[in-house]
């Protein structure tokens, strides 16, 4: 069957962090459907309605919208007392109906509070070699789905007793790889039981469900968790997180074709950061790096790690348009940018003398990378009231039209300020 609904796709174009909730927030009020594709809640989206800050972390940022029904889908893993402090804690700041609009594939995997324990783990065992991951149990989630030893969503609706044994199981595995650490398979598996009767109305059959969305024409917006420079297959391996936050996991991950998506917009920060561990060839650690630290107050959404920040990079940004065809362009954090009296913007690569057409695999050579710069002025005055393309700085706009002169894709929204209305509209 042929649907004549359609879907529009969000997703991070560097490594994360570069404003995707608040391009969500202003595309959900056109939409029906948000949803989750991938990832857990080592993610971190932000939505500024008025004086409220909305954290969002496993729940889609569309959540805001008493109209729109909001997808977690079968790529996402789910911690579910997690989940539900996010519920309590929008709700107590007024969203209401939360759980009536929010629907959780069947298919998803679940976080256990064993697969923190056993994240913490990993990761002091690597000590200087850390990946820098949230410890929110994401890739030990994932390893366990991969090895067919996992817990879905399915789960917790079928036989309490087969339910305790794949708890056990699990609980055992990580007991037998590390012996030091007291494990308690019962205590894992009441805490589960104990959310059963509220999760148990909001999981569904999501794949059926979203097809049957677009086949009701139904307006679908994906939002992208993480970026597609952290993703499992084509990011800074391993420096990466454990799914793929690429185009290509939004049909994995919420079981709709390739053929449905028409517009996936990468959202671009007008700078770089990285939270966490894994180089970046543009990184700036002078003052000019902490200045963008400062003014644009660049501490993680999830763990409140500072970022580390540096210049633009274009070669970044091709390599990501390459691996998930972009239609429009959405830049973010412009105003960040607003004091500053030179920038750079980088616009090639060069190791050991030799011009680089993409990205490199090995993430070793990001040391030895030589970034090519291209130095333009500042426009040194605020954007921040700016709510057109022409009004803004001849500087300002110079440096928009270098990402779409170098990328090819034309630019559809501008942020300059974190307010919900801060944004230009091209």
């Amino acid at each position: 069957m042929t649907s004549s609904g359609h879907v529009t796709v969000v997703l991070g174009s560097q490594w994360g962090d570069e404003g995707k909730g608040k391009v969500v927030d202003l595309l959900a009020e056109q939409v029906d459907v948000v949803a989750r594709c991938q990832g857990g809640n080592n993610a971190g989206h932000t939505v500024v309605v008025g004086e409220t800050h909305y954290d969002f972390h496993l729940l889609p940022s569309g959540v805001v919208y008493q109209d729109v029904s909001c997808v977690i889908g079968n790529g996402v893993v789910v911690h579910v007392p997690s989940l539900f402090e996010e519920i309590d804690k929008n709700a107590a700041k007024g969203l209401s109906g939360i759980e009536d609009r929010l629907i959780i594939s069947d298919r998803a995997h679940i976080v256990g509070d064993v697969h923190q324990t056993a994240d913490g783990l990993f990761e002091s065992e690597k000590q200087g070699n850390s990946l820098g991951t949230t410890k929110k149990g994401i890739g030990p989630t994932y390893s366990t789905k991969m090895q067919r030893t996992g817990l879905r969503m399915s789960d917790l609706l079928g036989d309490k007793a087969s339910l305790q044994e794949k708890v056990k199981q699990i609980v055992q595995n990580y007991a037998l790889r590390f012996p030091q650490h007291a494990f308690d398979a019962e205590a894992e598996f009441k805490r589960l039981e104990s959310y059963i009767p509220r999760i148990t109305p909001m999981i569904k059959d999501t794949v059926l469900h979203m097809n049957q969305s677009l086949n009701s024409n139904k307006r679908i917006l994906v939002e992208g968790a993480n970026a597609a420079m952290l993703d499992i297959d084509f990011g800074t391996y391993p420096y990466v997180t454990s799914s793929n936050c690429t185009v290509g996991g939004v049909c994995t991950g919420l079981g709709i074709p390739p053929t449905e998506i028409t517009n996936v917009i990468g959202v671009v920060k007008a700078y770089t950061t990285r939270v966490g561990a894994g180089r970046f060839p543009t990184e700036l650690t002078d003052e000019i790096g902490e200045a963008m630290v400062n003014i644009g107050h660049e501490y993680g959404v999830t763990t409140g790690r500072k970022r580390r920040c540096g210049w633009l990079d274009l070669m970044v940004l091709r390599y990501s348009h390459m691996v998930n065809g972009f239609t429009r362009l959405a830049v973010t954090k412009l105003d960040i940018l607003d004091t500053f009296k030179e920038l750079k913007v980088c616009t090639g690569y060069k190791l050991d003398g030799q011009e680089l057409l993409s990205f490199p695999s090995d993430h070793t050579l990001l040391e030895r990378i030589e970034p090519v710069y291209t130095t333009m002025k500042g426009w040194e005055c605020p954007t921040v009231n700016c709510r057109t393309f022409e009004s803004l700085p001849d500087q300002a706009k110079s440096y928009l039209n270098l990402i779409t002169e170098f990328l090819g894709v034309k630019i559809g929204w501008i942020g300059v300020g974190q307010s919900r209305d801060s944004i230009i509209i091209v």
